[in-house]
């Protein structure tokens, strides 16, 4: 039997420039984001080919200095344990009470080895840290520094298999997300742990969340809870976002 060769960032990154490749044929359908047919996305059409096409694979987001960090309102949900997000909230809150310490990040699907991550085991990979501007979909944007660890790094650890194409993210505010390689392997794609040189903080996303630095912001999932790499899209609906919002 042949053991199942694993994905690295750089086949990742060869996969995605052979992709880009594809989005220049004519016809092809690797010029679609996974969206593509539903009339209330057409708008991910626009940008994911206008972003994939024109600008250099995994080109970089601007990254500032420590002077010019901004107040960072925190929108959206500020506390799962607040709302009603059923037993999700419930579970959030007890780890809350216990200062996250029994937290732990699922890793599953598409993976030679699926598990779990204590927040010690996922801060014993190598850190970045990166001071980006964040652009909120509501018009407003903040710059702040983020601590943590490239998604890549643990995607790689977990052994991703060749065929897998989409990382879905799951929180304990109820929401649910997804990404394609070509983000998920970014340098600048991070799980974040901390923000501007303290631990994060529960209204930005406690105890761990994604920072997808060439989306809009509501694509950087506050409270994660699991983590489910796909060989296909999983659809989620009509959310009233669009799936892809590259900047």
């Amino acid at each position: 039997m042949k053991r199942k060769k694993l994905v690295t960032r750089r086949t990742a990154i060869i996969t995605g420039l052979s992709t880009l490749g594809a989005f220049l044929l004519p016809g092809c359908s690797h010029s679609s984001p996974p969206t593509y047919g539903n009339i209330l996305r057409m708008g991910d059409w626009l940008t994911y080919n206008a972003q994939r096409t024109l600008l250099p694979e995994q080109s970089m987001a601007k990254e500032y200095n420590y002077r010019d960090i901004s107040s960072f309102p925190a929108t959206g949900t500020i506390n799962p344990a607040d709302n009603l997000f059923g037993d999700s909230s419930e579970e959030y809150a007890q780890l809350q009470r216990g200062a996250f310490a029994d937290w732990r990040l699922t890793i599953e699907g598409r993976v030679a080895r699926p598990g779990t991550y204590s927040m010690s085991q996922i801060q014993s990979f190598p850190s970045r840290t990166q001071i980006t501007r964040h652009t909120c979909e509501e018009g407003w944007t903040a710059i702040g520094q983020w601590t943590g660890v490239p998604l890549a790094s643990i995607l790689e650890h977990a052994g991703i298999y060749p065929s897998a194409r989409f990382v879905n993210f799951y929180s304990y505010d109820g929401w649910e997300d997804s990404i394609d390689m070509l983000d998920a392997f970014h340098p600048q794609t991070i799980l974040a742990y901390g923000m501007n040189g303290r631990d994060l903080s529960i209204p930005h996303g406690a105890p761990l969340r994604l920072r997808v630095e060439k989306q809009i912001g509501y694509k950087s999932m506050k409270y994660l809870q699991r983590i489910v790499v796909t060989d296909e899209f999983i659809d989620i609906g009509d959310s009233g976002w669009s799936w892809y919002v590259g900047i």
